[in-house]
């Protein structure tokens, strides 16, 4: 398993309402000095591959199709390390017994 991020961000150029968005909310809030603001998505996959350059291709083929509108975002592939295939382990956390 190869862990792929895939980031998908509006083109510069185009209109992005929900960055104007969160610019006006954080002048709201008193952050001073912030613009510029764009607002995109990361996507998180696992894909089923050993080899990183056929990760990429897949995830390419995957924004192509659906992840990304290539007429109005653009994406950046990052591929990670590759994953265990066994079971994850959990750490416990502390419960509070129910009173």
């Amino acid at each position: 398993m190869i862990s792929v991020r895939v980031l998908v961000t509006p083109k510069e150029g185009v209109l992005d309402p929900q960055g104007k968005a969160v610019e006006t909310a954080l002048a709201r809030l008193g952050f001073s000095g912030v613009s510029g603001v764009r607002q995109g998505k990361l996507i998180e996959l696992a894909l089923d591959e050993d080899d990183p350059a056929r990760a990429e291709s897949r995830a390419r083929e995957m924004c192509e199709a659906l992840l990304a509108n290539p007429v109005i975002e653009t994406y950046r592939i990052e591929i990670g390390r590759r994953r265990r295939t066994g079971p994850r382990r959990t750490r416990r956390r502390n419960r509070r017994p129910d009173t």
